[in-house]
């Protein structure tokens, strides 16, 4: 039997730009894991069991008479498009297909099953190709695994800037900057799949970061959790309407990201608050711009509770919910500063950093 885990993920600046291309953010791996098991099946029926996922509630719409099922919600669509493309990369490599049972377990969300936010669907698709990639004795680099389950990802979400897989992919703190969807898909139409993600890809870069000394990462949940997929629909049908804002937008999120990788450059915690703040503005004006409740009644009160106690916090990902993260240093008052999250219906979070194995550093054609 082989047993494979992939860590959960916070943004930390960057959302929604990074969904565009030439717009990086700045996220972080936790020690919150999804973990695959994989054997071969004893008889020609495989299985996929998940205990977690069995009580999974999905979302729909209607389309005329037709209930349409929206699946980007719903984890077993992750697990079997990361079957799907997995397989597909070994059958390019000419090994023959096996009969195998796949078991997934998580500690990504609290103990009565709500969700933290932590990229559930983006590690369970990471774990789900390391385990079949493993259980073929089939060598991968991180760079492979990315863009196997980036295409698996993407397959079934169809919007996201996939930072969330590498951050399970590669762990540590990352600058993360998305490649061309739309390159990619006239790729996988034209060339064989072990070739696509095995070439370059435009735009993509992933560059692991060095947190100064003494910085200090807290993490407040709102306990109301967030649907990513929806909130990026939403913003993405306002782009056409909002060109000039939308831009402006993107340049003013480029600009405030570089000076936050530059802070973890120069080892300089004070450049990466103030651009944390920075951030946080500029994600309130996107937001209201969007009519999107980025920060919502529960975050704000989190943030402010946060600065009250010397930390610059913000939103983490999509924001309606889920959690707030807050860069501290050795001024922050964090024992005070959690009490009273406590005291106002914000849980701390004491997750860790899942360490970087080796040093990242992926920039491919532009």
């Amino acid at each position: 039997m082989i047993s494979v885990k992939a860590p959960g993920k916070l943004f930390i600046a960057g959302e929604y730009a990074v969904l565009e291309q030439n717009c990086p953010a700045v996220l972080v791996a936790l020690n919150r894991y999804v973990f695959v098991t994989i054997k071969k099946s004893p008889n020609e029926t495989g299985s996929i069991y998940s205990k977690q996922y069995s009580q999974d509630y999905l979302h729909w719409v209607r389309h005329g008479d037709k209930i349409i099922i929206d699946n980007r919600d719903n984890p077993f669509a992750f697990i079997l498009s990361a079957i799907q493309y997995a397989e597909k990369y070994v059958h390019e490599r000419g090994i023959r297909l096996a009969v195998y049972d796949l078991h997934v377990n998580s500690n990504l969300d609290s103990a009565d099953g709500k969700k933290y936010g932590l990229g559930s669907s983006a590690a369970v698709t990471v774990a789900t190709v390391k385990a079949i990639l493993q259980f073929y004795q089939l060598p991968a680099s991180r760079d492979l695994l990315f863009k196997i389950a980036a295409i698996a990802h993407y397959s079934v979400q169809q919007n996201g800037s996939l930072g969330d897989v590498a951050a399970s992919v590669y762990g540590g703190w990352l600058a993360y900057q998305t490649f061309d969807k739309k390159w990619l898909q006239q790729e996988l139409q034209v060339k064989d799949f072990i070739q696509v993600v095995t070439e370059a890809w435009p735009g993509l870069k992933i560059q692991s970061l060095t947190p100064p000394k003494g910085m200090q990462l807290l993490i407040g949940w709102t306990q109301k959790p967030a649907s990513t997929s929806q909130l990026v629909d939403e913003s993405n049908a306002q782009k056409a309407v909002l060109q000039y804002s939308y831009a402006k937008f993107l340049l003013n999120s480029r600009q405030c990201v570089l000076r936050m990788i530059a802070g973890f450059a120069k080892g300089d915690i004070k450049l990466i608050q103030k651009q944390i703040r920075v951030n946080r503005l500029i994600l309130q004006k996107f937001g209201q711009l969007n009519h999107i409740a980025v920060e919502i009644p529960r975050l704000h009160q989190l943030i402010q509770i946060a600065e009250k106690h010397h930390g610059a916090a913000k939103t983490s990902g999509a924001g309606g919910g889920d959690c707030g993260i807050v860069i501290g240093s050795a001024a922050t008052e964090v024992n005070a500063l959690k009490q009273e999250w406590r005291a106002n219906g914000i849980l701390p979070l004491d997750f860790q950093v899942h360490p970087v194995q080796q040093t990242v550093v992926t920039e491919s054609e532009n």
